[in-house]
């Protein structure tokens, strides 16, 4: 909702001026089925956020109702496989040639890929293995309020 408001843009470039963080560190996540309205407005907000070093991911990736088509025209720097092919890339020889499929067209583009939902050591081997080196996932912590990760990761005790 908050992409689709016409002075997005201007919020975002407010709240970094109010913050100074560096927007090199940022990246916003899309979902399939918000690209495919209104795209050609889309692209423009999308190049606009790129020239302020914002990165593009797209979530999700598989699970709406993609066309490979608008992956050439989006600027996006990384694709996240959706847990629900993660899942079962393991035991699902279907999942898995999916998988592998979407890291190699990925990587054909020059874009990032994140695989979500990695919960076990064979989905993560599984991942690496196939040139996938980001990973989200209980495997490797529970989903964590700022506080706890700035207190369990950061800070000297």
């Amino acid at each position: 909702k908050q992409l689709a408001d016409k002075d997005f843009f201007a919020c975002v470039c407010e709240a970094i001026r109010e913050t100074g963080v560096d927007s090199n560190y940022l990246t916003f996540e899309l979902t399939e089925s918000f690209l495919l309205a209104d795209i050609d407005e889309k692209i423009t907000l999308f190049n606009r956020l790129k020239e302020m070093g914002i990165k593009l991911s797209i979530d999700d990736f598989g699970t709406g109702y993609s066309s490979l088509a608008y992956l050439k025209s989006l600027p996006i720097d990384k694709l996240k496989i959706d847990q629900y092919f993660v899942r079962d890339i393991a035991t699902n020889q279907s999942d898995a040639q999916i998988v592998k499929t979407i890291i190699s067209m990925a990587k054909a583009m020059g874009l990032h890929v994140i695989a979500e939902g990695v919960e076990t050591k064979s989905q993560l081997d599984f991942l690496r293995e196939n040139d996938c080196a980001e990973f989200q996932g209980y495997y490797f912590s529970k989903p964590l309020s700022f506080n706890d990760l700035v207190g369990t990761y950061f800070m000297k005790k």
